[in-house]
């Protein structure tokens, strides 16, 4: 698959170009689509083609009905057993009615699942998001994306004058954020770090090193999670004065000796200097080109030589087919107003041109959620 680039120079159509050409065509065609749907040989491409177009226009739909059982604590009631509907309608408060038809939703998108007497339980998916209280928190923050996206082309045309998202976090506009701003975005970012601190520490041996410096790593989750999984290790947090603040604060008294919490701002001030290993846990796709390269220069300057930087985030593919990276990421960031998910070649590419050599993608156990990129500064 090709992705169309803006200002691309023009270049000559070739075959492949006219067959996919011809093949749009035909697909688009009714008649066509109406033989499809008929002729045994297709009848099932067809059944699963007009599904998957349902399904992008009732997406929005099935995200409510996840809002809705998450906002009514309804999987936190089913982990305990099964309940009927009668039951479930009393204690949320909900019509009979009402709570039969969010049930029957629910069953659908496998958030619920039906059991003897009539009575419903968790479902595959239900029982997942139970164990992943990340998620949960994540779904009552995107009541903010969903309000932004209620003109999506008005957002692609910048004709918003401001966003929920990008007064969500406020260190994607141009004013210093205060202790009070930072603290809903600190608390989301604490919450989701699970889903994505052991993948990273299987990822990557954090055993080799002696010092990391987790930079934007906001109250500092991440690096008491390391400093926990290795004891050798000691440690520094570098992020916003407000947020750096916030992190002082609630320092657990056993990292008291071996984290070390600096206030400030990569794009005007020097990243402190003696560790060996500077991650970016959540960073760089939260920024635009010029933003990335000053901060991946800052690194390399405040690194030994032998000294590593890891990127861990989400990325996008390179032929734009990651749902993910590229339309999640790419409209969460938009609603930002900062950022866009880049593919592995893309960071590689930023990493040479800031000096760091062999740049490896490493493989993590839930790329959807997260990717792990390291570069080493030369030797």
């Amino acid at each position: 698959m090709h992705v169309l680039m803006p200002d691309a120079p023009a270049q000559a159509v070739t075959l492949r170009d006219r067959l996919l050409t011809w093949r749009d065509q035909l697909l688009a065609s009714q008649r066509f689509q109406r033989w499809a749907a008929a002729f045994p040989m297709t009848r099932g491409i067809a059944e699963r083609r007009t599904r998957e177009l349902f399904d992008l226009c009732a997406g929005f739909v099935y995200t409510q009905v996840l809002a809705a059982c998450v906002e009514l604590d309804l999987f936190a009631i089913l982990k305990h057993g099964p309940c009927d509907a009668a039951e479930l309608a009393r204690r949320l408060n909900l019509p009979l009615a009402a709570m039969t038809r969010l049930l029957r939703a629910a069953q659908s998108l496998q958030l619920v699942e039906g059991r003897s007497a009539g009575r419903v339980g968790l479902g595959p998916l239900g029982a997942a998001l139970v164990g992943n209280p990340a998620i949960a928190a994540m779904v009552r923050h995107h009541r903010l994306f969903y309000d932004d996206l209620r003109n999506p082309v008005a957002l692609l045309r910048g004709a918003q004058p401001s966003t929920g998202l990008g007064t969500f976090w406020p260190y994607a506009g141009a004013t210093e954020p205060t202790a009070v701003s930072v603290a809903p975005y600190s608390a989301l970012m604490a919450a989701s770090l699970p889903l994505l601190v052991e993948d990273v520490l299987e990822a990557y041996s954090f055993a080799q090193h002696r010092c990391v410096l987790d930079v934007g790593g906001g109250l500092g989750g991440f690096v008491s999670a390391v400093l926990d999984r290795v004891p050798h290790l000691t440690g520094m947090l570098f992020d916003l004065p407000a947020v750096a603040e916030s992190a002082g604060r609630q320092l657990p008294d056993a990292l008291q000796d071996r984290l070390a919490i600096h206030g400030g701002s990569f794009l005007t001030d020097r990243l402190p200097g003696g560790a060996d290993l500077i991650t970016l846990v959540r960073v760089v796709h939260d920024h635009e080109d010029a933003a990335v390269r000053h901060l991946l220069r800052a690194a390399w300057a405040a690194l030994p030589p032998g000294g590593v930087l890891l990127i861990a985030e989400p990325m996008a593919a390179a032929d734009a087919t990651d749902p993910v990276g590229d339309a999640y990421f790419g409209f969460y960031l938009a609603a930002m107003g900062s950022g866009r998910a880049r593919p592995p070649e893309t960071l590689a590419g930023l990493l040479a041109e800031a000096g760091f050599v062999a740049p490896k993608l490493r493989r993590t156990r839930r790329p959807v959620l997260v990717r792990v990129m390291t570069g080493q500064r030369p030797l």
